[in-house]
């Protein structure tokens, strides 16, 4: 199918479909297969993702190094996070230009630039799936991530983590899943790993992650790969996954996962984005 055509389908659904609202039977199945919001990026080269459903964070100093010691200056700039005119959200990793003096944590200024961006206060998956079709960098030092947070208010780990996937450093075709919460965060996340058949920088994928009542499951195009219950848990009553929960794409560089770049980390390093679709139950 042509992507004029595909997207026409996606969002005359998503209208039909309505755009938030909870269901009482998200346990049935035809329930959570609904697509109640999607982002399919037509729109022109050069041009910003959409501010309705998408903020952009910025700096590093002030975030002290986002959690782990990070390199990278997330910036507002086209030139980290724009369309790519063909249907893809491209967000880059690049080396900072010379003379550029962007306060970084760990150092005086940071020697790269990139972008995260979040749907906090737009968009939130209750139950159901989480779907992204995308290309993630590899290389040396970069740390890519499709991911998501809670909307409960508490400071993390308790506001709740769920990695849909995480490509680290000098390991091309492993893709990580992970969840972090209030016992059990940072080294001490639970979750699992797959291999692709080549280095993930190389083809599409379709990560996903299925937010069930009290279950979670990762998959890589169709095939599951881990499961989280509370009884994983060490301490269940720690389970924080009952709720709202927004999207965070990012390309981190350095820190202390995955360590440092060096003269074979690619510039620019990119993600590219086909699509981001939810399904379920959700506001958009």
């Amino acid at each position: 199918m042509n992507r004029p055509l595909r997207l026409t389908l996606v969002l005359t659904l998503s209208a039909l479909l309505g755009g938030c609202g909870s269901s009482p039977d998200m346990h049935r199945p035809e329930v959570a297969r609904k697509l109640f919001w999607s982002a399919e990026f037509a729109g022109a080269a050069g041009t910003r993702p959409p501010s309705r459903s998408w903020n952009t964070e910025t700096g590093n100093r002030e975030a002290e190094g986002w959690g782990n010691n990070e390199l990278q200056y997330y910036t507002d700039d086209a030139a980290n996070s724009a369309l790519d005119g063909a249907g893809h959200l491209v967000i880059a990793a690049r080396r900072a230009p010379a003379g550029s003096q962007l306060p970084c944590y760990t150092r005086k200024f940071c020697p790269w630039t990139s972008a995260r961006l979040t749907t906090e206060g737009k968009v939130t998956l209750t139950r159901g799936r989480a779907e992204i079709r995308a290309k993630l960098p590899t290389g040396t030092g970069l740390l890519p991530a499709i991911w998501m947070l809670g909307n409960n208010g508490v400071e993390w780990p308790g506001q709740g983590e769920i990695d849909i996937c995480e490509v680290v450093g000098g390991e091309p075709r492993t893709v990580y899943a992970t969840a972090h919460g209030p016992s059990y965060f940072n080294e001490n996340g639970i979750g699992g790993s797959t291999t692709l058949p080549s280095d993930a920088s190389q083809d599409f994928h379709v990560y996903a992650v299925d937010k069930q009542p009290h279950r979670i499951t990762w998959s890589i195009d169709g095939k599951p790969y881990f499961t989280l219950t509370p009884a994983k848990l060490d301490r269940p009553g720690d389970w924080v996954f009952e709720q709202d929960m927004h999207l965070l794409l990012n390309i981190a560089v350095g820190g202390d996962w995955p360590g440092a770049p060096d003269s074979t980390t690619p510039s620019p390093a990119t993600m590219t984005v086909d699509y981001v679709r939810l399904y379920g139950d959700g506001r958009g």
